[in-house]
């Protein structure tokens, strides 16, 4: 499907006539976009312009552009830019809305050079369409409208929100209301606080339209506090709504209902070429619907993407064949909905033919033609001098204006009518010709109308004959010419303004001869050597002698220290514009010399088309050519690939080269000898966009919070993002599963996103890959791997925990790990507090891998605890085991009577009646036992305790001293 399109004629009248693509007949060919057409009198385009000081009308350099300016930038002036070049130099003037721009009555108004600077800005005054006007004594010309906005952001109202309250699986709108704001906003839900933001998924959606929240089943996890937030794409101002709570009603829950389709684009979308275009449809319902497109009596487009669990169908770089009908359906088991709307596509007037300068004579047909294609098919209008055009075409500034309802353009072309008398410049002209050599003698007067020619020799006429021909462009040929043929001769231009003639005096002259010529000679460096040159010539003429080296003249009075000119003849003043006398001094060959200046030609994607100049091949002859490049991603200058380059080429083109990438280019020439020095580098040049070739690398993943799918991988180099708008599409579906879930991460730098669903399990296999696109459209994804979701926290407590005290300082816990599964413990807590406490008092412990039991220390003795034991991961912690309780051992004491002592001791005692090697061994499972011991003797008791893995160390020794009945201290 084409666009419309049309076309506007200017005819010879002046009055424009309007005619359908393909009927336009006319009279005479358009004019072509040579600067001179082919109604022109001249037929050079060097006569008129030709110099600096010709005038000429304004042409502009640089229209005014839209402005976006927002109210809160620290600068508070807008500039407005406009330039055009002229002879004489333009002088400016602004329109705002039509209204021309009066810097004297208001101050906020300035001119620099063109531009408009306008101070204070403001969105109530300043807002609109701007127009510059430029103007010499040749004529006047408008630019292209300019809109001007203004950028800002308002707060939202500080009014409390009311609360919302659903059943549980009943749908619900929350509103986000924005604040005023342009130019467009970004919509985003904080939950609870800031900065936990609302995952989208099939289950809910922020409409990028509305704003609105919409929940499509409400669940017991969504019960909280909703905050809109909302960020201007210009200024990145950010405003927080007042928060809108969300609360379950207790009156029971929300049966299956079918679908409500909440949100929907218009029934008529009309959008612009080449935009990206995002068609959103959400709807309500339980079980949660599932939303599917299509396009009625059509195929959606092979470049449209789902977005948002399929609740969004965005269109890149929309065309004319992307219109149509589409449809959005929601589905689920209780029912199904649709809606259709229509998408126009319509385009920016474009020019296909625009009009170009030309110099007419007075009295000739003009006709130009202007045509350009939009939708809306464009119309036409023409302009002289920044006004409608009334009158008969006259000189001065014409422009042809192709607008729709959308957009207007103007195509500029400045017209001169010629009206002059005849003039020669240069006259007379002095012509020497080579005997029995064609000679030509030119005849180029400046005049409008075109004159009528005449040639005379002497006072008579010239007939033309074979050997004397008079050619189209009144240029005199004189064929084997001979000395009968000098003389003077004279052309004479007329028209009805007037008339001039012109001589041009013509010699014929023997051809010079050079007789002794340099030859090539050897030396060796450091030697002096002589080169001679002699000529024959006609002996009327006098001849100058030149020297040339590689090609370049000599200048003696500079590089008089080493070449020296040796007259040996009379010197010749008159040079002979033929005559090129060569010295060739021939010294031992060397590499080649650097080429000449690179330029690159042309560029593409991933090809340079380069040429450069020859250098000196040091007397050996060039062989090859190597192409080198380098760019910010290279180490230093690398040789490109590119088709052989032999030594006689001065042109190749550098091919595989990445898209998107700025490269400067070199050429190293290689003879026998070996490889020169290089070139200078060509100008910096960036190959065109493309579509990514590279895709993402070691995609991998795992880990993260219950309920999500984290995915990560190695972002691709700046060298390989071939284009603006680089980004990643991060595509997956749980196994086993058809349909893919895609999911846009802008950022180029991102190494990570991360995707959350409460709906499915722990650890549960998905099928990830990875790809990327640019503004060029989608790349390659990477291969297809298999990573986890986040198993979760512990869901099961420890089993069998037990405790029992060991010391009365010390307890001992132990249990059994829970039943293996998604969250499996990393390690464990244990908590414990005294049996008459609150748990909130006690302490914690954990094991420093996944241990199954552990020692509690520094306790107190004789006491009751309650013990817990829990599993925790990196995810969380899992729930507590049911609490047990251990009672600590007493601590160890002891009393003493005359002939009595009780001890309170653990497990063996070991008694020791000194000097009589007597030993006395209890055993006790008591922590306390009494001893009957002799009189007046000393004791030493050792204790110690006993488990089932043996005993235990042995105490300090217990030193009783027992004298007459009473006990001393030993």
């Amino acid at each position: 499907m084409k666009p419309d399109s049309s076309s506007s004629v200017l005819n010879s009248r002046g009055r424009p006539q309007h005619y359908s693509s393909g009927l336009v007949t006319p009279d005479w060919p358009a004019f072509s976009s040579h600067p001179l057409s082919a109604l022109s009198l001249h037929s050079s385009q060097e006569d008129y312009r030709s110099e600096e000081s010709e005038e000429f009308g304004p042409v502009f350099i640089q229209e005014p552009d839209d402005v976006i300016f927002p109210l809160d930038s620290d600068e508070k002036k807008v500039v407005m830019h406009c330039e055009a070049r002229g002879n004489p130099p333009p002088t400016y003037s602004w329109y705002i809305n039509g209204t021309q721009v009066d810097s004297e009555a208001d101050y906020r108004y300035t001119f620099i050079d063109g531009n408009l600077i306008i101070s204070n800005a403001s969105e109530i005054t300043d807002y609109g369409k701007y127009q510059c006007k430029a103007e010499n004594s040749i004529g006047i010309v408008l630019s292209r409208d300019a809109l001007l906005q203004f950028a800002y952001l308002g707060a939202f109202s500080t009014k409390a929100r009311g609360g919302v309250s659903v059943r549980e699986g009943q749908g619900v709108v929350l509103m986000c209301t924005p604040p005023p704001h342009s130019p467009e906003i970004i919509y985003s839900w904080v939950f609870n606080e800031f900065p936990s933001f609302v995952a989208e998924d099939s289950r809910r959606f922020i409409s990028q339209d509305t704003g609105n929240l919409y929940i499509s089943k409400v669940q017991p996890s969504d019960v909280g506090s909703y905050i809109c937030l909302v960020k201007n794409t210009v200024t990145n101002a950010r405003v927080l709504s007042p928060p809108t709570p969300l609360t379950l009603k207790t009156d029971g829950v929300m049966g299956e209902y079918e679908p409500k389709i909440e949100v929907h684009f218009p029934t008529s979308v009309l959008v612009a070429k080449g935009v990206t275009v995002r068609l959103e449809c959400f709807a309500l319902g339980n079980p949660v619907p599932t939303i599917t497109w299509r396009k009625i009596n059509g195929n959606i487009p092979k470049k449209a993407r789902l977005r948002k669990s399929q609740a969004v169908l965005e269109i890149p770089n929309i065309q004319l064949e992307d219109s149509g009908t589409y449809e959005c359906k929601a589905e689920n088991p209780r029912g199904s909905t649709a809606f259709k709307g229509h998408l126009q596509v319509y385009t920016l007037p474009q020019w296909v033919r625009m009009i170009n300068d030309t110099q007419m004579d007075s009295g000739e047909k003009l006709q130009w033609e202007c045509k350009a294609i939009g939708r809306p098919r464009p119309t036409y209008r023409w302009l002289r001098n920044g006004l409608p055009l009334t009158s008969q075409a006259d000189s001065g500034m014409y422009q042809c204006v192709a607008e729709n309802k959308y957009a207007a353009i103007y195509s500029n072309a400045e017209l001169q009518i010629l009206a002059s008398a005849p003039v020669f410049v240069p006259n007379p002209i002095r012509v020497i010709a080579t005997l029995g050599k064609d000679v030509s003698l030119d005849c180029k007067p400046k005049a409008s109308p075109k004159p009528r020619i005449t040639w005379k020799r002497g006072d008579r006429r010239i007939i033309p004959n074979k050997r004397i021909m008079l050619l189209r462009n009144n240029t005199l040929k004189i064929v084997n010419s001979s000395r009968a043929d000098e003389g003077n001769y004279v052309c004479r231009a007329e028209n009805q303004l007037g008339s001039a003639e012109m001589t041009a005096i013509l010699w014929v002259k023997e051809a010079m001869r050079v007789v002794l010529s340099p030859s090539r000679v050897e030396v060796t460096v450091g030697e002096s050597v002589v080169l001679s040159c002699k000529a024959t010539h006609d002996t009327s003429l006098d001849v100058a002698f030149q020297w040339f080296f590689n090609q370049k003249p000599i200048n003696f009075q500079y590089d008089g220290g080493h070449f020296e000119y040796i007259q040996t003849v009379r010197h010749f003043s008159f040079k002979l514009s033929n005559m090129f006398n060569l010295c060739l001094l021939f010294l031992p060959p060397g590499p080649p010399g650097p080429p000449g200046v690179v330029i690159v030609e042309e560029i593409t994607d991933t090809t340079a088309t380069l040429s450069w100049t020859r250098g000196v091949d040091n007397h050996s002859p060039i062989s090859t050519y190597n192409i080198q490049a380098r760019s910010p991603f290279s180490l230093g200058w690398q040789t490109v690939k590119t088709e052989p380059v032999t030594g006689d080429m001065e042109s190749a083109m550098a091919v595989e080269l990445n898209p998107w990438v700025e490269y400067e280019f070199r050429v190293v020439a290689t003879n026998a000898i070996g490889t020169g020095d290089p070139s200078a580098p060509s100008r910096g040049v960036r190959t065109k966009e493309a579509v990514p070739s590279v895709a993402p690398s070691n995609v991998s993943g795992g880990n993260g919070r219950r309920h999500e799918l984290v995915i990560s991988w190695e972002p691709v180099s700046e060298e390989f993002q071939n284009g603006e708008g680089f980004g990643y599409i991060v595509a997956f579906r749980a196994n086993g599963t058809r349909g893919w879930k895609e999911k846009m991460v802008t950022s180029a730098d991102s190494t990570m996103y991360k995707y959350r669903d409460e709906t499915f399990p722990p650890l549960t296999p998905f099928e990830v890959k990875v790809g990327v696109y640019n503004n060029k459209g989608d790349g390659p994804f990477s291969k297809v791997v298999i990573i986890h979701s986040a198993e979760g926290e512990p869901r099961e407590a420890p089993s069998d925990v037990k405790a029992y005290g060991i010391s009365s300082s010390e307890i001992r816990v132990t249990w059994k790990s829970p039943t293996p599964g998604p969250g499996k413990p990393r390690g464990y807590e244990v908590s414990y507090w005294k049996d008459m406490e609150l748990e909130e008092s006690g302490k914690k412990q954990q094991t420093v891998k996944n241990e199954t039991s552990m020692v509690l220390t520094g306790l107190e003795g004789n006491s009751v605890y309650a013990i817990t034991v829990k599993g925790f991961n990196s995810i969380g912690q899992g729930p507590a085991s049911t609490a047990v309780t251990a009672k600590t051992r007493k601590p160890r004491e002891y009393s003493t009577d005359t002939n009595l002592i009780i001890l309170y001791m653990e497990y063996r005692l070991l008694v020791k009646f000194e000097g009589r090697g007597h030993n006395q061994v209890t055993r006790t499972i008591n922590p306390s036992t009494m001893l009957s011991l002799p009189e007046g003797g000393t004791y030493v008791i050792e204790v110690r305790a006993l488990s089932e893995g043996g005993e235990g160390a042995v105490s300090s020794q217990v030193r009783l001293v027992t004298s007459s009945g009473k006990l001393e201290a030993g």
